[in-house]
């Protein structure tokens, strides 16, 4: 007899779980499930938050998110379930994006591939990622990932975080210094978590303390950054952004023809990573139900 019954959304999901003593049925959570009896349930990617409003009347014993961002959920999630967002699945890639990011804008390559598709032999100088000042705001797993990364590109590292502090890294600019950090950066990584604290922090003012010439580059939510700012700032100071609000991004938005500007349609994560980290996720998470452990990555109790 099954030990755990464990949803997932697609009927490839199913060999996740292979080898272990558990049940497994496939419930996209689009519909109230036709079950009542579902330990665990894996959440399909992709979905807003209020698809968790089909866990009415379930008892799980944790839901496993596929995203690392969670915001939206406690509204719908019913009490009293646990719930686990995706760290470890994302970070890497969502790093990889940050730093493919900064590169293309530093180095130009939108010029260098505009050339390419004329034909176009013209050499020119770059800004370059050598000796600059580059702040990441968030250092949790994705701004951490994003700072191992650029360690050894010979950067000036500027960290900021919710509160000011001292590490074994060295110093940590809180939120509320900002204004001392914007003026001095080169490059600004948006890696933060969308929260109260944090939507719309990136506005006309953020923008304007920005140097001329400096790189705004967003990889956490699109809702940080105010859009309308965005566009007014642009050409001033360069953007790289793989978040947008809204998203998806109207074709006929001006943000697309925003000049100095390169827009990627929410990437980060989106690499063959993905899936094998996630499969890899899921079944820890299923082993520690079934040893009687606590779940990783639990964000909502």
């Amino acid at each position: 007899m099954a030990k755990l019954v464990v949803s997932v959304p697609e009927v490839s999901d199913l060999s996740t779980f292979e080898g272990l003593p558990v049940e497994t049925v496939v419930w996209d959570m689009s519909t109230p499930a036709d079950r009542t009896d579902i330990d665990y349930v894996v959440a399909p990617a992709l979905v807003t938050p209020k698809i968790l409003e089909n866990l009415a009347g379930l008892h799980p014993r944790l839901v496993q998110w596929a995203a690392i961002g969670y915001d939206g959920a406690s509204t719908y999630l019913p009490a009293g379930i646990p719930f686990a967002n995706a760290t470890s699945v994302h970070e890497t890639a969502t790093a990889e994006l940050a730093m493919a990011l900064i590169l293309a804008s530093e180095r130009q390559l939108p010029q260098a591939q505009l050339q390419q598709q004329r034909h176009q032999w013209n050499r020119f100088n770059v800004h370059g990622l050598a000796d600059k000042r580059v702040a990441v705001l968030g250092i949790g797993g994705v701004g951490a990932a994003v700072i191992e990364r650029l360690k050894p590109f010979e950067v000036d590292l500027v960290r900021v975080a919710h509160s000011e502090r001292d590490d074994a890294d060295g110093h940590v600019f809180s939120i509320n210094q900002l204004f001392e950090v914007l003026p001095t950066a080169d490059v600004v990584v948006i890696a933060l978590p969308l929260n109260a604290g944090t939507e719309g922090l990136v506005d006309d003012s953020f923008l304007a303390a920005m140097k001329d010439g400096s790189l705004l580059v967003n990889v956490g939510r699109g809702k940080i950054a105010n859009t309308d700012a965005l566009v007014q700032h642009a050409g001033r100071i360069r953007l790289a952004l793989d978040v947008t609000d809204p998203e998806p991004l109207p074709e006929d938005h001006p943000l697309w023809n925003a000049p100095e500007t390169i827009i990627a349609p929410h990437l980060g994560g989106l690499s063959d990573a993905k899936i094998p980290r996630e499969r890899r996720l899921r079944r820890r998470q299923a082993e520690h139900l079934l040893a009687g452990e606590e779940p990783e990555n639990v964000v909502i109790q």
